[in-house]
């Protein structure tokens, strides 16, 4: 006699298939990067010890700072010491210029 063939039930991951990235029907992450093409040409005007603040998202996000060090290279940035002391290396497309403080 002949043994019988086991059916097993087909797992749950194999049951779900994603749609292929890039379909219309495909979610779209809420953690995908996004690529600023305009970084590598950055904002010019800033020099070391310039008044800043940082206009992007994350740490210090907000914050008034002041330029410590500029790097040139693929993507320009700066050192950024922000006024509760902590520092951050921030893109120059991201620093907009402090608003100059006049005597009124």
């Amino acid at each position: 006699m002949r043994k019988r063939k086991d059916n097993y039930a087909q797992s749950r991951v194999a049951q779900k298939r994603q749609p292929p990235p890039g379909s219309e029907t495909a979610e779209e992450r809420p953690n995908l990067a996004r690529i600023n093409l305009d970084a590598g040409t950055g904002r010019a005007g800033f020099k070391v010890g310039d008044r800043v603040r940082i206009d992007s998202t994350g740490m210090y996000a907000g914050q008034m700072g002041v330029i410590e060090r500029m790097s040139s290279g693929v993507i320009p940035s700066a050192l950024v010491r922000v006024d509760g002391g902590g520092t951050r290396q921030v893109r120059t497309i991201d620093l907009v210029a402090a608003p100059r403080e006049g005597k009124s």
